[in-house]
């Protein structure tokens, strides 16, 4: 399972979600999307903004949660 920590990332930056949209240009659904795991895909563009405004690595934007954990 792949969890979006977007959310972390925002707290970190003490920013709100509506703040990184204003920034990042991206629409606050799609943020909301990828603060809650909602999000079905991504394009780079996307990726590029988050990354250049949260001062970050895309990995640092996801966390790959193997299937056994889920499941306990």
């Amino acid at each position: 399972m792949i969890k979006s920590r977007v959310k972390v990332l925002l707290a970190v930056n003490e920013m709100t979600q509506k703040e990184l949209a204003e920034k990042t240009g991206i629409r606050l659904p799609t943020i909301s999307a990828l603060c809650t795991g909602n999000a079905k895909h991504i394009p780079l563009n996307v990726l590029d903004a988050l990354c250049e405004t949260l001062n970050c690595q895309p990995g640092d934007l996801f966390e790959y949660i193997p299937n056994s954990k889920t499941e306990e």
